[in-house]
């Protein structure tokens, strides 16, 4: 793989579009940001480093392996480079597993060329770590489906064209059961998303209300009541993020070492002792990352590969911001455009976001359970209790 790891920073350094470095997966500020975004997206899928295990006909690699795209998202994350956006990489994982041929054939080529982007509507007020408990409702009328409800946290939502949509179709049964997958079109009648400005001064995350939807039938991803099995595939299909997890945790390590030499700290015996343990859990990690994708590949995935894996990036990521501010003393309390901020405010922009990789994807606290409940066999928690 070394050879494919060369050619592909060299792609990223001729081709990845400048932007300014920001912590977290970050929603475009401007339609100049967003026009950056699309024409990234764009170049990605042509040179074969998005979208390269979908189906050969539908634009895929053949012969891929997962461990290239292991390669492509460390390398992307090395290099500070945008992501292809999240929300159309989803959808798309939706739609070649059980979407319709006639779905496939409009919206893929759009999501390689850049020009749909996609957002997640899958979160709501109620129902975020127990997802199952939406309560947006799709009522079947004629040739439509009637949509009302409310989702929150989604991700680019304020530019998104089209939207990957869990709504509950079926109030009778089981929760698991009841719930269908869409393809939305942002743009219909009733559709209104309200940017949420959040405490780092951006907008990622937005709100986003249906008042009497009107979606045709059409638009279902699969059969109605196979959006939770639906959700799930696709989720459980991304595995490449788990390397760039660890390499964003070893930028952030040098980057804190090179804080500790610039702050006359890092001769410091507590302050070694410290970028040591927080080393040695970055290798831990690391290998942690590399037995799950094996096993993975192999159909030999544990249940508790995923939990332990996102519990030590989000916390490990939050106590390195933590201690970075700590190191930067007074100067810690500064931000951006402040006089006096060390690194142009960066680290205090970690420590904000980082907060929110501890709740995104699963709380942390859903995730000890998770591993108590599956990986040690303790009792469920006993909620009210």
């Amino acid at each position: 793989m070394n050879g494919f790891r060369d050619e592909v920073r060299e792609f990223l350094t001729e081709h990845a579009p400048d932007v300014k470095p920001r912590a977290g997966v970050r929603s475009p500020e401007t339609e100049a940001e967003l026009a950056v975004l699309r024409a990234w997206t764009a170049k990605l899928f042509d040179a074969g480093y998005a979208g390269a295990d979908w189906p050969v006909e539908y634009g895929g690699t053949p012969g891929h392996d997962v461990l290239r795209d292991v390669v492509v998202a460390e390398e992307v994350a090395r290099a500070g480079a945008l992501q292809a956006p999240g929300g159309s990489m989803l959808a798309a994982q939706a739609l070649l597993g059980f979407g319709t041929e006639e779905q496939r054939r409009r919206y893929l080529p759009r999501i390689r060329s850049g020009e749909d982007l996609w957002c997640q509507l899958f979160s709501e007020p109620g129902a975020g770590s127990d997802l199952a408990s939406l309560r947006t409702k799709a009522v079947l009328e004629g040739d439509h489906y009637v949509v009302n409800g409310q989702k929150v946290w989604t991700t680019n939502g304020q530019w998104a064209d089209l939207g990957y949509l869990l709504a509950r179709t079926d109030p009778a049964a089981p929760k698991h059961k009841g719930i269908t997958a869409f393809a939305l079109d942002m743009r219909l009648p009733g559709v209104t998303v309200r940017p949420l400005r959040e405490i780092t001064g951006t907008s990622d995350f937005n709100e986003v209300f249906f008042d009497d939807v009107r979606v045709p039938v059409e638009a279902v991803i699969g059969k109605p009541g196979q959006g939770w099995q639906i959700a799930n595939t696709s989720l459980a299909h991304e595995r490449s993020g788990v390397g760039a997890s660890v390499v964003t945790l070893e930028r952030n390590w040098s980057r804190l070492r090179e804080l500790a030499a610039a702050t006359g700290r890092l001769d410091d015996t507590e302050t070694r002792d410290r970028l040591a343990a927080f080393l040695a859990e970055i290798q831990a990690l690391s290998v942690h990352t590399r037995l799950s994708l094996a096993r993975w590949r192999e159909g030999a995935e544990r249940a508790l590969d995923a939990p332990v894996a996102k519990l030590a990036f989000s916390e490990l990521n939050l106590r390195l911001a933590e201690y970075a501010l700590s190191l930067q003393g007074a100067e810690g309390v500064l931000t951006e455009g402040d006089p006096g901020v060390v690194d142009d405010g960066s680290w205090q922009d970690a420590y904000l976001y980082a907060r929110a990789y501890t709740i995104a994807g699963g709380s942390s606290e859903i995730m000890r359970n998770l591993i108590a409940e599956r990986g040690l066999g303790l009792p469920r928690e006993q909620v009210g209790r």
